[in-house]
């Protein structure tokens, strides 16, 4: 019976795994689905308690075995899909409960288990802006003290982490958190604070202080070994600087801790915490590591601000961190060789300054009163005497290194208890030799140095030696007088009081800097007096007594608020739930269960949250799994069908913003789908054009070139729809703005190719510019305005940081650029769609040509799609994905050549048979009639679709001009361009003879004719470079 009970708990655990895995249909099943096992281990909040509706027994539920399972299914299926649902509920803390849990539960080993796996979980996994934040609250809830106290536990006998999951691991995980946000977060300027290098690796040093101090009572190897292991990883990452940072970004440990060891210091009297450091210290796994930290350590001392200062106070300064050095080292022992290598490779391996060299002298000696610790001192002078007597030492180093060797020397031997020394090294004669290497020196500074220790070693042994000229200021004289001052005694012996005045005057000293830094200065208080005659020269600030009003108060936005949510005022309609799944988002825009009939209210509901929250959810899906590619095809026909039969707000802006999502994410489905609906006639002009701007805007996107500011992406700015003067209020601009600021407006196409156009005009301007001699002169005579400096792109720079990442292999989605999906899935299909619709309708126009009028097919009536007015909108957006994909690879061979023949086709072709009647017809009623000969093709073209096709035209020249300088079209597609150039010198000369385009007139017949300007000019400049190689098509 209790193992049947048990296989049912366990299958009980391994279904909610696999319901969380696969789509939940509702945000109650979800809270049912995360309550139970976090019921099953105590840790649910008791607000969530009315969703723990089948219970897992507590027995059943292991933490080490399923809490990674079910962390790495929440990360991966569960929060990137239900987190806004969840946080609009205010139920996002359920799923928070599973990686940090909340403070109440802290004390609870399970709790402490689900934040250590947490780490492993969220950075084994790819990370998201989710994992992030859960990242910056773990690093903050549970941190490496913490952590450590959960492995190390013997609460529960063996420690936990030999079971499941080891200190190692762990500590590289904490470790590795910065970089892993770096790499994620990139160029990006949100990251979390606490995550940031500096900061998080900052606060692990005060939290592995904090984790020494709370472990000073223990005397188990196992602790001390699992410390030394952490500080070791902390060297690799660099958090031991061999100076002082100068920037928050870089850490430093010492600089993070000094000043709470120094307290703890203090505070330690029976020295459990000072024998903790030694030991650990003791049992670092590598010399260079306990290198890396005494270099850290030494740089991070107090700065003696005058290092040859005989002063009490400077003597008491030395003596603390001399002090400092011996709790944290111990004493400088033989049988502590490791330490002794070390000590002696960093301070006489680097450069120090006399400062450094007395806190070292003063530590060796034991930096206690009548306290000489000869042994120490003893190994100290062997090898400071093999540096300063090795004979590459006196003639190449710099003075600095002398004057640090030399006060190191003498400092040293000055602290040595009777008897001295200075006997046998007054006989030595490596000392000797060196002496007279010294004398012989070039420098007289250097010179003076061994001068200085001839001299005191020999009245240390007794004997009289003076060499004389010692007064003055110039040679290092004045330096020899400050040492001889502070040698006459000894830093150790500095009275004790002296010593704990001192350390109360800087007990309160931050962290150790390089210069003293300033007291801040004293906050003045301001007072604000009030004018005594009570007088206020403003009167318009004086109000007018009333009586009070009799009306009640109107309610504020938080009652209007409640009031909204009042039950009991919402009897009988229903909400609606906010979509999490792309098919859910596409059963309320497009339902898939026959006639919908009913409730039309709860129909406009749906539609209005389905809008709403459309564009968020697709680019939020975006790069995630395959359910964008699933659900596009029929996320673009349900809102491409979709009609505002409901008047919602901003019903228009929502569903072009949401297709636009569609084409910029899923590019390869969404575009390919919209093509082939926009050649069904089910579609009205304004569906049309919906299906256009998606197309263009979301190529521009895909090009990472700029998208205008329109409705449904993000609010205009006032200048763009101002009046010249100051703006009306809101109600009446509304009511004034005309008609023709609306359509721009909302037509991106047509500014896009305005930009587009004008530029590649003024580019064929500056080109031709050179061949007018006038304006050549006129050029050579102006005066040119100096070069301006010019931004290094972050691109040009970031070549090392790109390969890092390459390297560093990340694992996010590749996102797709517009040059390799252009000619595949945008231009060729749009153009070969077209001339397979343009051919069915021909076809039926021939097939009831033969008939009545009445009963004749006509392909171009209004409202069709070869209309002018969609097929100007047609070229526009053709140009516009053309001028995006000139990088692609296809371009010259294919694209160009194809948009150019059907620009000219469109522009110079009649596409149906009844073209231009209308005009015909009411030509012939005017009496005017047609001025050519019988049976000529009086079939005319309107100004807008000129225009469009003249600037593909124009658009396709200068992309081809640009890229080869016009070789491929001019030499393999003679005809098209020959064709371009005379069909736009007819369009120009009808316009120059003053003829009337039909639909013409204003802004549009300027374009008119600077598009067929433009086209002149760039087929002139293609064919004087590519004349003579050109086949004759005359």
């Amino acid at each position: 019976m209790s193992a049947e009970y048990n296989d049912s708990a366990l299958a009980q655990i391994r279904d909610v795994i696999s319901r969380l895995q696969s789509p939940i249909p509702d945000l109650p099943t979800l809270l049912s689905l995360l309550a139970a096992p976090l019921a099953a281990i105590a840790l649910l909040p008791p607000r969530f308690r009315q969703y723990d509706v089948s219970p897992i027994p507590s027995q059943a539920f292991n933490v080490p075995r399923h809490a990674p399972l079910i962390q790495r299914v929440l990360l991966e299926h569960v929060i990137p899909v239900w987190k806004p649902m969840l946080l609009e509920e205010n139920a996002y803390d359920l799923v928070e409960q599973y990686f940090c849990p909340d403070a109440m539960s802290f004390a609870s080993p399970a709790a402490r288990q689900l934040a250590l796996y947490a780490y492993s979980a969220i950075l084994s996994s790819t990370l998201t802006d989710h994992s992030i934040r859960l990242l910056a609250k773990l690093a903050k809830a549970y941190p490496i003290d913490v952590l450590h106290s959960i492995l190390f536990s013997n609460s529960h006998g063996a420690p936990f982490g030999r079971h499941s999951l080891s200190w190692e691991d762990c500590v590289r995980n904490v470790i590795a958190v910065p970089a892993k946000v770096a790499n994620y977060m990139g160029e990006r300027r949100d990251t979390p604070n606490v995550l940031q290098h500096g900061p998080y690796f900052a606060d692990v040093s005060k939290r592995t202080e904090h984790l020494v101090y709370s472990s000073r009572t223990e005397r188990s190897q196992d602790i001390i070994s699992s410390i030394a292991y952490l500080l070791a990883k902390l060297v690799n990452v660099g958090v031991y600087p061999a100076s002082v940072p100068t920037s928050p970004a870089q850490p430093s440990f010492f600089q993070a801790t000094l000043p709470a060891i120094r307290s703890h210091l203090l505070q330690d009297e029976d020295g459990a915490y000072s024998h903790l450091w030694s030991s650990i210290f003791a049992s670092l796994p590598s010399s260079l590591t306990l290198r890396s930290i005494l270099t850290s350590l030494f740089s991070h001392l107090t700065r003696i601000p005058s290092p040859l200062d005989a002063s009490l106070s400077t003597r008491a300064l030395v003596t603390r961190e001399a002090l400092l050095l011996r709790r944290l080292l111990g004493p400088f022992r033989k049988d502590r060789s490791e330490l002794v290598d070390c000590f002696s490779a960093v301070a006489l391996g680097r450069h120090w300054d006399e400062g450094h060299a007395r806190i070292f002298a003063c530590w060796v000696a034991g930096a206690e009163k009548d306290s000489r610790d000869r042994e120490g001192l003893q190994i100290l002078l062997d090898k400071v005497l093999y540096i300063w007597t090795d004979a590459d030492h006196v003639r190449h180093s710099l003075l600095s290194q002398h004057r640090y060797a030399t006060s190191l020397l003498l400092i040293t031997l000055s602290c040595f208890p009777p008897p001295s020394p200075a006997h046998e090294l007054a006989l030595s004669p490596s000392l000797v030799q060196s002496i007279s290497t010294y004398i012989s020196h070039l420098d007289p500074s250097v010179r003076r140095c061994g001068m200085l220790v001839a001299e005191e070693v020999a009245h240390a042994a007794g004997k009289e030696l003076n060499f004389g000229d010692w007064d003055g200021d110039d040679q290092g004289k004045a330096w020899c007088r400050q040492l001889r001052e502070v040698i006459r005694g000894c830093d150790a012996d500095v009275d004790q009081t002296a010593e704990s005045d001192f350390e109360a005057r800087t007990g309160a000293e931050a962290t150790p800097t390089v210069t003293e830094s300033a007291p801040a200065p004293a906050k003045t208080k301001v007072t604000v007096e009030a004018l005594s005659s009570g007088y206020d020269s403003d009167d318009s600030l004086t109000g007018y007594a009333s009586p009070a009003s009799s009306r009640s108060a109107s309610p504020t936005p938080s009652e209007l608020a409640e009031i909204e949510r009042d039950p009991t005022l919402r009897v009988g309609m229903k909400k609606v739930p906010r979509p999490v799944y792309l098919a859910q988002l596409g059963e309320m825009i497009r339902p898939t269960g026959g006639l919908q009939g009913g409730d039309e209210q709860l129909q406009a509901t749906k539609i209005e949250v389905a809008l709403e929250v459309a564009e968020e959810l697709i680019r939020r899906k975006s790069g995630y799994g395959t359910e964008l590619e699933e659900n596009a095809v029929n996320l673009v026909h349900g809102f491409v069908g979709l009609q505002d039969n409901y008047d919602l707000e901003g019903f228009d802006q929502k569903r072009q913003a949401a297709l636009n999502a569609l084409v910029a994410c899923c590019p390869r489905k969404a575009a390919p789908s919209i093509i082939e609906e926009f050649f069904r006639n089910q579609y009205s002009t304004d569906q049309r054009f919906v299906m256009l701007n998606a197309l263009a805007l979301g190529a521009r996107e895909l090009a990472s070139l700029p998208v205008p500011d329109l409705p449904g992406r993000k609010a205009l700015p006032e200048e763009k729809v101002a009046f010249p003067s100051k703006r009306l209020p809101p109600a009446q601009h509304k009511k004034y703005i005309t008609a023709g600021d609306q359509l721009r407006t909302n037509d991106p196409v047509n500014l896009l190719l305005e930009g587009i156009s004008q530029q590649a005009i003024d580019k064929g301007r500056e080109a031709t510019a050179d061949k007018v001699p006038q304006l050549v002169r006129e050029r050579n005579l102006r005066v040119r305005p100096s070069s301006k400096v010019a931004e290094v792109p972050t691109s040009a720079s970031s070549a090392r940081a790109a390969l890092m990442r390459q390297l560093a292999g990340t694992q996010h989605p590749k996102r797709t650029t517009f040059t390799e999906v252009a000619a595949e899935f945008f231009i060729c299909p749009l153009i070969n769609r077209f001339w397979i619709f343009l051919r069915d309708e021909q076809t039926r126009e021939a097939r009831t040509a033969n008939q009545p009028t009445l009963h004749q097919y006509r392909g171009a009536g209004t409202g069709l799609l070869l209309s002018v007015l969609v097929l100007a909108r047609f070229l526009e957006t053709l140009a516009v994905l053309v001028h995006a994909a000139r990088n692609a690879r296809e371009w010259l061979a294919v694209i160009a050549p194809d948009a150019l023949e059907l620009a000219l086709s469109l522009g110079t072709r009649p596409l149906s048979r009844g073209e231009g009647a209308d005009d015909a017809a009411e030509s012939d009623a005017d009496g005017k009639g047609s001025r050519g000969p019988p049976g000529e093709n009086k079939q005319t073209k309107e100004a807008a679709l000129l225009t469009a096709a003249l600037e593909l035209v124009l658009i396709v020249l200068d992309g081809s001009l640009d890229l080869d300088g016009g070789r491929s079209l001019g030499l393999e597609h003679t005809p098209l361009i020959l064709g371009a150039g005379e069909w736009a010198g007819k369009v120009l000369g009808i316009l120059e003879e003053g003829a009337k385009v039909p639909g013409g007139g204003g802004v549009q017949e300027v374009r008119l004719r600077r598009a067929a300007a433009g086209v002149i000019l760039k087929v002139d400049e293609l064919t004087s470079r590519w004349r003579r190689s050109m086949i004759d098509v005359m």
